[in-house]
């Protein structure tokens, strides 16, 4: 089973107050980039895997999706979820990833943001995901860049010059990495670019997007708080297509 951090309360409490809860897509910096890349949800089936407070969920409803599903293991995600008023074609159920069954040829997109890093299972979800879209569907996701997990100790540090860097170490060693973020013990998955790419071409998918993504300059005036976040990319964005005979 998937860790589920976030029906730890002390994570929770913390979790709740960053600024991409507080103020949904509007505090999601990297969202533009994500949206770039999703095919327009107008008639569409939708699904959201780890859809937390159903930020997309809802987007994708108000973009015309015909109708949405998100999925979250966390029983306090899916409570602040349900605070938002009740649309009969968006639905949200709560299951674990690692095993949750999809139905085939259901969905014309599929999306995740910044969950599929917990995932020890990811190449058969992938597969999974894979066989429930129709042809020519699509996946979009985010995950944590594999810069920002593969540090055991990641965190920026000072060099000897006095200049703040990241300090990558076992780039190459794909294994759980253990961090203290909001709370003590929260378990990431590290790998690799290429093994994400690799995942992707065996499910049988075609890449047709990728993004290192880090904060732009014009964000960085607004935010001065993200300019270290351009030394090294926070986030892995990626587009993957099901073929239209497939």
């Amino acid at each position: 089973m998937a860790q589920n951090v976030y029906d730890n309360q002390e994570f929770f409490k913390g979790y709740i107050q960053l600024p991409r809860q507080v103020r949904g897509l509007d505090g999601t910096p990297e969202w533009q980039d994500l949206r770039a890349l999703i095919p327009s949800p107008k008639g569409t089936n939708f699904l959201d895997l780890g859809c937390g407070f159903g930020w997309v969920c809802r987007w994708a409803r108000d973009e015309g999706a015909q109708s949405v599903l998100g999925v979250d293991v966390s029983e306090n995600m899916l409570s602040k979820a349900y605070e938002f008023p009740a649309d009969p074609c968006v639905t949200y159920v709560q299951a674990d990833l690692e095993t949750y069954e999809l139905p085939l040829d259901k969905y014309d997109i599929v999306f995740s943001s910044l969950t599929l890093h917990y995932l020890k299972a990811l190449p058969e979800l992938i597969l999974r995901i894979y066989r429930s879209l129709v042809p020519g569907g699509t996946l979009v996701f985010s995950v944590e860049h594999p810069i920002f997990t593969a540090p055991r100790n990641a965190k920026f540090v000072e060099d000897s010059e006095g200049q703040t860097i990241w300090p990558l170490d076992s780039y190459l060693s794909e294994s759980p990495r253990t961090t203290n973020w909001l709370a003590e013990g929260v378990i990431k998955q590290h790998r690799t670019i290429a093994t994400y790419v690799t995942i992707l071409l065996e499910a049988g998918f075609t890449l047709s997007g990728i993004i290192e993504w880090g904060p732009s300059l014009e964000q960085i005036k607004e935010s001065p708080q993200w300019a270290d976040e351009r030394k090294r990319p926070p986030f892995l964005l990626m587009k993957a297509t099901k073929g239209i005979s497939s």
